[in-house]
Parts: structure tokens; C-alpha cells; sequence
């Protein structure tokens, strides 16, 4: 008797390259451009190891020297210099019971099938977030942080709120190069704040979804995972970010496509049967890279195979190596 099995619902090459897409198209990030996917960043996740060095030669600073006929002129050299991201191993497993599925109504395998994309989403933007709080914690980030909070609520002002006039003084830390920020994240609070200020702009998406937010032309992401603390006395801290496009790279390394041997399914995506449970396994894993460009992570403090979310939040892991204008981040802590 022909049967509909899990098989005929999940396709595990299928199911890892879908979770792929997904992920990136559902991820508030990566529309805004603030993630950027290409083919040269999945071949960088697909290297062995737990590192990727990225070398780069320095730009050249030479002072300007003048011909004479009494004189030499000064030899210069060019320097190098290397990015280094971690790649990021994860996986997660989920389990559905058949009586479960009986009792429901329907398949909760499937539930998972369509819900795997938004769940690696997250997973994808708490990790940026984590970055983003260990690389503005390390000294050499301080030439991209505008720090105007206070930590009173008495000392509170317009100069200490993210308004019209501040986010110029934002933007401004990238001086010449103000015009590479394409995007700003904000907690919630912070966004109802500038709407409440007529300073939330809504504009039409092209797809004909929901309207688009922009804050002095670039585009918002709100997220309520971004960092808040109290201040020192009382009040509210908070901490936006401003984005220029492919400030973080991401790349996806496309797991051995072999069956597993004694097993149903592949690396990536894996199946089981715990049958004396009625228990139907699903396993999906995950080798990717997901670095801010030119902020090395230095695995300072990591004990494992891959860097945890605590792990990437320490400041003693990142340095940046690219000049202060060319890492397309800038971090802004204010109160609303």
C-alpha cells in the first residue's frame, strides 16, 4: 500500500538549499543590503578550518617629497595587512511525535519545513548583533562610535537624544565617506520616538509589500535585540547603528551532498526514526560565514570549534584593520 512518508515532504538537498534562501530573503538585514551574499563569500565558507584570512595591502600614506638637485628622495613601502573571519558551525534539531500530529490535524514536519527559514533568520541577526556589541566594546572602534547619552535622566537633552541634528553628527564620523551609510538599525522605542517627531519617513515598496521606514534617507530596521542598559543613576541607554551596503559579509557552505552512510538524508539536512517514541527526527546544519568587513576576530577567548554568541560580545576578540571610513559601521549610543 502506498504510504505518504516524511521522505515525499523533505528532500534534504532541497530542504538545506530552500533554508538557505530563505533565510536570506526573510532577514531584515539582508534586505537593506547590510548583508551581503555573493559566490566569493560561500567559497570562503566552504574552506576547511575554523578561520578565513583575508590579506590586503594598505593604502599608501607617503608625505609628499620634492625634487632637488642636492638631494635624495626617501624610499616608501607598502604594508599589509589581514582580515580574519571565524566560520560558524550550528545546528539544530526538532522532533515531532505521531500522536502529536494526529491529535493536531495536521503536520507539524511540514510547520517546520515552512518556519526553518525565519527560525535561521533570527539566529543569523542575533549573531550580527552580538558582533556588533563585541567590535564597538574594543578600542580600535572608537573612531566609529558617537557616544552622546547620558546617564541621567536630569541630564537628558536634545544633544543627547538620536535626532535630525545628531544623526548628521552620526554620519559625520565617516566624514568624506557619510555617503556610503545606506541604513540605520534602532530598538522599537527609538523608531516611535522619531515618528512621534515626524521623522520616520513611509515610502511605497516596490513589491507592493508593506511600506518601507527611512530616517534622512536611509533605510530602518527596527530591532528590540539591539543593545539597551539603564544609566548609571536612572534613565535609559541605547544604542543605534548606521550601516553602508555589504557591511557584513555572509557566505553559506553547501554541506556534503553524499547520503550518510547507515542514515537517511545528507550533512546538511538528516532524518531519523526513534520508532519505540513515534518520534521523527530532523537535524539541520549549517557551516557559514557571517563577518563585519575589515573588524578582525582575533579567537582571543574561544574555547570551542566555533565562537558563541558570549564569545563574539567580547571586546578582546575583535580589532579593526581597515581604516575608520572603510568599515561601513558606525554606532551610535543616545537616550529617547
Amino acid at each position: 500500500m502506498a504510504k505518504t512518508a516524511v521522505a515525499d515532504i523533505i528532500v534534504p538537498l532541497e530542504f538545506e538549499k530552500y533554508a538557505i534562501e530563505r533565510t536570506a530573503e526573510l532577514s531584515a538585514f539582508g534586505q537593506c543590503g547590510i548583508i551581503e551574499s555573493a559566490p566569493e563569500f560561500d567559497a570562503l565558507a566552504s574552506a576547511g578550518g575554523r578561520e578565513i584570512k583575508m590579506p590586503f595591502w594598505r593604502d599608501l600614506t607617503a608625505t609628499r617629497q620634492l625634487l632637488s638637485d642636492s638631494g635624495t628622495l626617501t624610499v616608501n613601502k607598502i604594508t599589509s595587512e589581514q582580515d580574519v573571519a571565524r566560520l560558524h558551525n550550528d545546528a539544530q534539531v526538532w522532533s515531532v511525535n505521531h500522536l502529536a500530529k494526529v491529535i493536531a490535524g495536521d503536520d507539524p514536519m511540514q510547520a517546520i519545513v515552512d518556519l526553518v527559514g525565519e527560525y535561521w533568520a533570527r539566529t543569523d541577526q542575533g549573531l550580527l548583533v552580538s558582533s556588533l556589541k563585541g567590535m564597538f566594546a574594543a578600542g580600535s572602534l572608537s573612531g566609529n562610535l558617537l557616544a552622546i547619552h547620558s546617564e541621567t535622566v536630569a541630564g537628558q537633552s536634545a544633544a543627547t537624544r538620536l535626532n535630525g541634528a545628531t544623526f548628521v553628527d552620526a554620519c559625520a564620523k565617516l566624514g568624506d565617506r557619510a555617503d556610503r551609510l545606506t541604513a540605520v538599525a534602532m530598538h522599537s522605542a527609538t523608531e516611535a520616538t522619531l515618528r512621534k517627531l515626524d521623522l520616520i519617513d513611509f515610502i511605497p515598496d516596490s513589491e507592493g509589500k508593506a511600506m518601507l521606514r527611512t530616517f534622512q534617507g536611509r533605510r530602518v530596521v527596527v530591532d528590540d535585540n539591539l543593545p539597551t542598559r539603564a544609566g548609571t543613576t536612572d534613565g535609559t541607554v541605547y544604542t543605534s547603528y548606521l550601516f553602508g551596503q555589504g557591511a557584513f559579509a555572509k557566505g553559506s557552505c553547501a554541506l556534503d551532498a553524499q547520503p550518510l552512510q547507515g542514515g537517511f538524508g545528507t550533512e546538511g539536512v538528516e532524518l531519523a526514526r526513534v520508532p519505540l517514541d513515534s518520534d521523527t527526527v530532523l537535524i539541520n546544519r549549517r557551516r557559514y560565514v557571517l563577518h563585519p568587513r575589515g573588524v578582525k576576530f582575533n579567537s582571543a577567548t574561544v574555547a570551542g570549534d566555533s565562537p558563541t554568541n558570549a564569545e563574539l560580545e567580547l571586546a578582546a576578540n575583535w580589532t579593526r584593520v581597515w581604516e575608520n571610513k572603510n568599515v561601513r559601521i558606525v554606532a551610535v549610543t543616545h537616550n529617547n
